[in-house]
């Protein structure tokens, strides 16, 4: 491969493509993806206008239909299967079984490297001996694994998120010393007294990522989005909240990161100019103020603290897919950084 030529991607359960944004950012070239959710096909299409969309299932997918030439997978299976917060069913559930799709194609493949991503619950105790099974499966193949538990908020991300890291290096690319995760960014830890002190940038804050966005525009009737905003998706659920939503603290103020963004507008975080919520019981918090000076995190705060760019559209005619889209993508700074570390392995002589 030419120097200076870029390392061609696919990517895999792409949605709107976060995790791919990122590494194009980090000078990869995203080729080819595939998504079946057609909620997303739009989205995906209008900031990727580049990529080649599959629209199937990966089930479906042939190595022979993403094309020669790829040095790199990139991708993260359904989380839904192994979140803490779900029926943690792991490969009980359908989605979780697309694990080892993704496995096939990568044998099939053979790239120089892949990048999988998912939830912190797939290295919970339940399924501990299932993630070191899947490991197994990709060492297997002829990888050097590399695994780490990450926090996205130490890097740029504003908004506490934890995320699984798997890469795998190809042994016949294998370059001097090992592959290397990428540093912490941005902490609010002191680690001067330690032999070997890095001096970190300040965690990224609420007002940092949404501090100068104006007030939202509530979703239409049937939480219909608008047609008009002056900022694109700027505009937020409306309605009650459940007692799911009230079983905890929803709300984080302007100096500190956001909960994670989850893909759920019902379960978006309050705002941090709302007022603030108060415990009752271990599974029951209440609103300080009356109802309606509370509201939800808008489509483009949540696009914010998931560090998607401005210019990013996210098409829907349900406010609420929005979210969905949002919250189940790899925040792209994050992305960015992991897509960065290895650019670097690759770089090296």
């Amino acid at each position: 491969m030419p120097k200076n030529s870029k390392m061609r991607i696919a990517s895999f359960f792409a949605g709107a493509g976060g995790l791919d944004l990122g590494f194009e950012q980090a000078g990869f070239d995203v080729v080819w993806a595939n998504e079946f959710d057609k909620g997303i096909w739009a989205t995906y299409r209008r900031n990727h206008p580049k990529t080649h969309l599959d629209e199937r299932s990966i089930t479906d997918i042939k190595p022979e239909d993403i094309g020669s030439g790829i040095d790199g997978m990139i991708g993260g299976p359904p989380c839904q299967s192994w979140s803490l917060g779900g029926a943690m069913r792991g490969l009980e559930d359908p989605r979780g079984q697309l694990f080892y799709d993704y496995i096939r194609l990568v044998s099939a493949i053979k790239p120089k490297f892949f990048l999988a991503e998912n939830v912190s619950g797939i290295v919970s105790q339940k399924f501990g001996a299932t993630f070191e099974g899947i490991k197994s499966k990709f060492a297997e193949l002829g990888y050097v694994i590399y695994a780490q538990l990450f926090n996205a908020v130490n890097y740029e991300v504003p908004q506490d998120r934890l995320r699984v890291i798997i890469v795998g290096i190809n042994k016949d690319y294998l370059k001097r010393g090992n592959f290397a995760f990428p540093e912490i960014v941005t902490s609010n830890e002191d680690n001067t007294c330690c032999l070997f002190p890095t001096k970190y940038e300040p965690i990224k804050t609420l007002r940092d990522a949404i501090g100068d966005l104006p007030v939202s525009t509530p979703a239409l009737e049937k939480q219909y989005g608008n047609s008009k905003l002056s900022i694109l998706n700027h505009e937020h659920m409306i309605g009650g909240f459940s007692p799911i939503y009230m079983s905890r603290n929803r709300k984080r103020d302007w100096n500190e990161p956001s909960f994670t963004i989850q893909a759920s507008g019902r379960q978006a975080p309050l705002h941090p100019s709302c007022p603030p919520m108060r415990k009752i019981d271990a599974e029951h918090w209440e609103f300080t103020a009356p109802f309606e000076e509370y509201r939800r995190l808008s489509v483009r705060e949540c696009a914010r603290i998931q560090t998607f760019p401005d210019d990013f559209e996210f098409i829907y005619d349900s406010v609420p897919y929005g979210y969905k889209m949002i919250g189940n993508a790899v925040p792209v700074r994050f992305a960015y950084h992991l897509a960065s570390a290895i650019k670097a392995y690759f770089a090296k002589s």
